[in-house]
């Protein structure tokens, strides 16, 4: 009997079996997702070695013969790798929109003729009311404010967090480091919708205070974004 196309019924690609990548191919799909510019600019390493060691661990299952076979191994191994793209998605966005806006704002916002002290009374209120990211913005807005006063750095329209931590810690080199990692804190608070805590506020006002106390070296350094004696 010949069978004529028409004869063919019309669900049979349907009761096809799904096809399901080997482990292999789910290392390379993981791979090529996880080199895409977004995630290396965020620097989610720890990602791409998550994957790995996750892909080590279940060769090492398929190969003691204990652990799961091929059949449930390979959709598990594909269901784990879309699991973990989605957390990295969810991870890398706020760092990225944190990023993209703290260069494109300066850390005072829409009023920058506040002196140091008012931003210190104003994070002094902030935390007094428990709002601890509005206490750790303007503490550091503080900071960079009081420097500026200081004719340590220039006052000037634009600077970011970044800018200005790494200007300072030329100068403050004992605080280099904890300038820098205020810096991050802050833009992650003030951009990328972050918390904040007592500690970060606290940790805020102890490095204000000790660069408060600090004498500026300018040895070395060009006069650009000083306000170095000439």
């Amino acid at each position: 009997m010949r069978v004529t196309p028409w004869d063919v019924p019309a669900n049979l690609a349907a009761m096809e079996p799904p096809v399901t990548p080997d482990r292999d191919e789910a290392r390379r799909w993981a791979a090529e997702e996880l080199s895409k510019p977004q995630y290396p600019d965020a620097q989610p390493s720890w990602l791409d070695q998550l994957w790995l060691d996750f892909l080590d661990w279940l060769a090492s299952l398929e190969g003691d013969g204990i652990g799961p076979g091929p059949d449930v191994a390979v959709p598990l191994m594909v269901a784990v790798a879309v699991a973990l793209i989605i957390v990295a998605v969810f991870v890398v966005r706020p760092r990225l929109n944190a990023r993209r806006n703290a260069t494109s704002v300066d850390i005072y916002g829409d009023d920058a003729s506040v002196d140091s002290d008012g931003y210190r009374k104003r994070a002094e209120k902030a935390a007094d009311d428990g709002d601890w990211p509005a206490a750790v913005v303007d503490q550091f807005r503080a900071l960079v404010r009081s420097a500026e006063e200081r004719d340590v750095i220039d006052a000037r329209a634009g600077r970011t967090a970044d800018e200005a931590a790494t200007q300072l810690g030329q100068v403050f080199g004992a605080a280099q480091r904890r300038l820098d990692d205020a810096a991050l804190v802050f833009d992650a608070v003030r951009y990328g919708e972050e918390g904040a805590t007592k500690a970060d506020y606290e940790s805020f006002r102890q490095l204000d205070a000790d660069v408060l106390a600090m004498k500026p070296d300018f040895t070395g350094q060009a006069h650009a974004g000083f306000a170095v004696p000439r």
